[in-house]
């Protein structure tokens, strides 16, 4: 049977940049696995940020040329010289605390690289066109992973079915958010003797995992380990709110949102002006608040919840409550009331952890593992399989740093099995763990920063000094020194 020099589980836009940068350094024999049932518009907006475009642009110039130009042909902005309007930070009394440019431009003269907004779709459609269409395989859910020591290769084990499994961790999904988390081995689905069900495997010298947070490839390589307390994504604690349309709303209040708080500007996030982050409490509610159509408006409430409390008819009332406790004003909460439960939906944020540390947040499941296995991190590898974007690190959305990261994992995994390649190393399996600990001891202090900022709300401070810190070593650093580094 055929071969494969990689296979990438998971064709969101982490595994088509992977593929993307893999095929530029002649890397071809790939393969791109995805247990969708065909690719279809899901997922949310994205924004992609210096970092992401300066990793993406290394990686592949033309990938980084198609998401561009997707991304301005979408939001009408070919022009170069189009100046887009700024997104406002303000505090309960509608003051400014910040501001962030949504300028290409601007972000480009200050960082040396621009950022752009875009949808999960049409960004990972911008990559996977730039693919051979017999590369990327919908509906092949990938079960299990196998060492076969005979062919000193690995084996992939795939179902191709019409069934739907429910994905707790990752969806807008009201009813998916009260499905319990099941324990079994999801290989066991392979057994399955329906007509429904088409099993597949594949060969590989090796496999990278860019299957998101709720990743089978990590429930493969952590089970019976001293690592399986990590298979499964730990509840980072916050939860979102999100209401697609609040109409019939009285003149006075209309005045009052669009007056103090978006005063002209199409978006604004609103919350409490104290600074939270060296504090082990929990941060303040934010909203996110765009105007619609005349006379209605869109919000997302991030909020500090119990993910056993959230359910579809007590949205409302919970939301209410953590506004009240954090003094928001009554023009929100009067926002929040007028919503029709059938537009609201709601979606709890998980996270994989870089750092098993008491410092953290949130710290229960690091203080189980440690107690029985000491400090040991969860690692992102196991023999000739590495895992690369959610499926390693995923964390909320609040820094907007999931996918950017990503596309950085992305970059110097590319760069490391592309070196294994060149000098024919591939079947190394010596030389091919060295890759890996290698990849993980640069990606790893990046992550364990990152994380840090998105947990304690650093993006909603008033701190310029850390704020500056956090754009110069996120934004402005030298990928060209870090990838000539790799060689």
């Amino acid at each position: 049977m055929h071969i494969y020099d990689v296979i990438i589980i998971g064709a969101g836009p982490v595994g088509l940049a992977t593929a993307n940068g893999l095929r530029q350094r002649g890397i071809e024999n790939i393969l791109v696995l995805d247990q969708t049932k065909a690719f279809r518009k899901v997922g949310q907006g994205v924004d992609v940020l210096p970092n992401g475009l300066k990793a993406l642009k290394y990686l592949n110039e033309q990938a980084y040329e198609e998401v561009i130009k997707t991304a301005k042909t979408v939001t009408n902005t070919e022009s170069s010289s189009q100046t887009l309007p700024k997104w406002f930070v303000r505090n309960l009394q509608g003051e400014k605390i910040r501001s962030i440019s949504l300028d290409f431009n601007e972000w480009f003269e200050n960082y040396g690289e621009g950022r752009i907004s875009v949808s999960w779709f049409d960004l990972q459609t911008a990559l996977r066109n730039l693919i051979p269409p017999q590369q990327v395989k919908a509906n092949h859910r990938c079960v299990d992973v196998v060492w076969e020591s005979e062919n000193e290769c690995l084996r992939v084990d795939c179902v191709s079915d019409m069934t739907v499994e429910n994905n707790p961790y990752a969806h807008w999904n009201p009813e998916a958010q009260n499905t319990p988390i099941k324990s079994a081995n999801i290989s066991q689905n392979i057994n399955k003797s329906t007509e429904s069900v088409e099993k597949k495997f594949f060969k590989a010298k090796l496999v990278i995992a860019a299957d998101g947070i709720n990743s089978t490839i990590r429930k493969q390589i952590y089970k019976n380990t001293n690592h399986q307390v990590f298979s499964h994504p730990e509840y980072s604690g916050y939860a979102a709110i999100v209401c697609s349309e609040v109409a019939d709303i009285p003149d006075d209040i209309q005045t009052e949102l669009q007056e103090k708080f978006l005063q002209k500007s199409p978006i604004v996030t609103i919350t409490s002006d104290v600074d939270w982050r060296n504090s082990v409490a929990e941060q303040p509610p934010k909203i996110i608040l765009l105007a619609g159509k005349p006379g209605q408006f869109i919000y997302v409430i991030h909020i500090a919840i119990a993910a056993n409390k959230l359910q579809a008819d007590s949205r409302i009332d919970l939301t209410i409550q953590q506004l009240e406790k954090y003094n928001f004003p009554q023009a929100i909460k009067q926002l929040v009331r007028l919503s029709k439960p059938e537009n609201m939906k709601h979606r709890t944020y998980y996270i994989h952890r870089a750092a098993v540390s008491d410092s953290l947040p949130f710290p229960e499941t690091a203080n189980l593992h440690t107690k029985k296995y000491g400090n040991l991190q969860p690692p992102w590898h196991d023999g000739k399989v590495v895992l690369i974007g959610d499926a390693a690190h995923g964390m909320p959305p609040f820094a907007a740093q999931g996918v950017n990261q990503g596309f950085e994992d992305a970059l110097i995994i590319t760069e490391l099995v592309a070196n294994l390649a060149s000098s024919n190393q591939l079947n190394n399996e010596l030389a091919v763990r060295e890759a890996f600990i290698k990849y993980e001891n640069i990606r790893r202090p990046s992550i364990e920063y990152v994380q840090k900022v998105t947990m304690t709300g650093l993006s909603y401070s008033r701190n310029q000094e850390e704020l500056d810190k956090y754009n110069q070593q996120i934004f402005a650093r030298n990928f060209k020194q870090l990838v000539e580094g790799l060689t």
